[in-house]
């Protein structure tokens, strides 16, 4: 099961992140899974989850975006999604293509937000 692993390097990434930025904390982290990287959306989901469990990550969304197999003919210069493994060109019918898109895992963003200051131990004005 990779999606431990691949969990588990989605949290180093945050928190490293989060640390450039003292006063922040992570609330969202976006990741991009190419259909041809063979990972399974639930796994990685629980992994994430059960890694994340009462670190100061526990409450980071987990926002990812599947990018479907995309193809480039050498002849046309078409660009095409591949459905059913079917290769050809859909405007020239040719084969002669190349893998463009979809075996894309990468971490596409982190959103972070300013701490508020705690009101604890402050003295009221009235």
């Amino acid at each position: 099961m990779h999606e431990m692993g691949i969990a588990n390097s989605i949290l180093e990434a945050v928190q490293k992140e989060a640390n450039r930025y003292p006063g922040t904390r992570a609330t969202k982290v976006g990741i991009r899974i190419g259909e041809l990287a063979a990972i399974d959306e639930d796994a990685l989901r629980f992994c994430f989850e059960v890694l994340a469990r009462d670190t100061t990550l526990e409450a980071l969304q987990l926002e990812i975006e599947f990018c479907p197999r995309k193809h480039r003919c050498d002849d046309c210069d078409c660009t095409f999604i591949v459905r059913d493994y079917d290769f050809r060109c859909p405007t020239c019918q040719k084969i002669t293509v190349q893998c463009i898109s979809g075996d894309e895992l990468e971490l596409a963003f982190v959103e972070v937000e300013e701490d508020e200051p705690s009101a604890v131990g402050t003295k009221s004005s009235q």
